[in-house]
């Protein structure tokens, strides 16, 4: 005899739509120590941003098809890897030089943010998405990435040895979908610290761009939902700071059909590795669907690669500027 499964239809989570811009503009994404080296450092960021700024929206107007183009900005804060001074005492300054710049923030987020917001695990729900595409001829050997940690983009170099324990037989590394010749690439996703997970600089961004480009969900619903500013004075625990804040009242929608980062070339590295775990993360297909029919009938299609819908602008650092990486 055989049982009967019974299910209400509302127990399927429907994927919610968000609202959004043609283009998210990103004004800086910067480390703890690049704050630290005070609002000199700040200003000829944004000095460099500016210049750019108007390249971007002209991009943007021209996908468009001429149309005056939705577009918000923001800024990412880092105060997952190091914390320094205070919400209160920091943010002030930031919108300060940014104004003086002739910027205006429309949102500003915290990259903590991007590992957990509201209780959610952002970051965790990420990895479990992600989909290795094994090169052709592998056979297994490599441990998957949730037990690694690591993310190729091809196969890495076979290593075999001798009975007498010596390496033989040397072959190089092979990116999978090489043209020509292989950029072959293994990005590193967390590492362990105290017993507890510590997400990399690279992993984190790719959440942010999945958050940016309105392709995250947790049960359906959005996540990293952008919370309205009151105009009062900001907390002094970045705990207490919202994830995502939204600064500008009349600003267009945080997630956009596409981004575009504008930041110091020193980045590179960082943000081509993002583009690798893009391109392996199997994004929500509702939030896809979504996405891809309201671009069409506003004649602003998108490319159907997530990670080719994040573009970047690398800005050439004074000489004399501090340059940073991952604490």
């Amino acid at each position: 005899m055989t049982e009967a499964v019974f299910q209400e239809t509302t127990a399927q989570p429907r994927t919610q739509s968000v609202p959004l811009s043609h283009l998210s503009l990103e004004l800086g994404h910067l480390y703890m120590e690049d704050f630290e080296a005070g609002p000199e450092r700040l200003r000829e960021h944004f000095a460099e941003v500016r210049i750019w700024l108007d390249a971007a929206r002209a991009a943007a107007a021209r996908r468009t098809g001429g149309r005056r183009p939705r577009i918000s900005t923001c800024f990412l804060i880092d105060d997952y890897f190091t914390r320094f001074s205070t919400p209160a005492e920091l943010v002030p300054v930031v919108l300060a030089e940014a104004e003086r710049a002739g910027l205006v923030i429309d949102y500003l987020a915290r990259e903590s943010g991007c590992a957990v917001a509201d209780k959610i695990e952002l970051a965790e729900s990420v990895m479990h998405r992600l989909v290795e595409s094994p090169p052709p001829g592998s056979y297994g050997s490599r441990p998957p990435v949730s037990e690694t940690g690591w993310l190729p983009n091809g196969q890495r170099t076979p290593t075999s040895r001798s009975a007498m324990g010596e390496v033989t037989g040397w072959q190089p590394p092979q990116e999978t979908a090489a043209r020509n010749h292989s950029v072959f690439m293994d990005v590193e996703l967390w590492s362990e610290k105290e017993g507890q997970r510590l997400w990399s600089c690279p992993f984190l961004a790719a959440v942010w761009q999945l958050a940016r480009l309105g392709l995250l969900r947790h049960l359906g619903a959005p996540v990293l939902a952008p919370r309205p500013w009151n105009g009062g004075d900001f907390p002094h625990d970045w705990d207490l700071l919202p994830p995502l804040l939204q600064l500008n009242a009349s600003a267009a929608p945080f997630s956009a059909y596409r981004t575009c980062t504008l930041m110091p070339n020193r980045f590179l590295a960082v943000e081509d590795a993002v583009r690798l775990v893009l391109d392996q993360v199997d994004v929500d297909s509702g939030a896809l669907r979504q996405v891809a029919e309201r671009s069409a009938r506003e004649g602003a299609a998108v490319p159907a690669a997530v990670a080719q819908r994040a573009t970047y602008v690398f800005y050439e650092e004074p000489t004399d500027a501090l340059s940073h990486g991952e604490t």
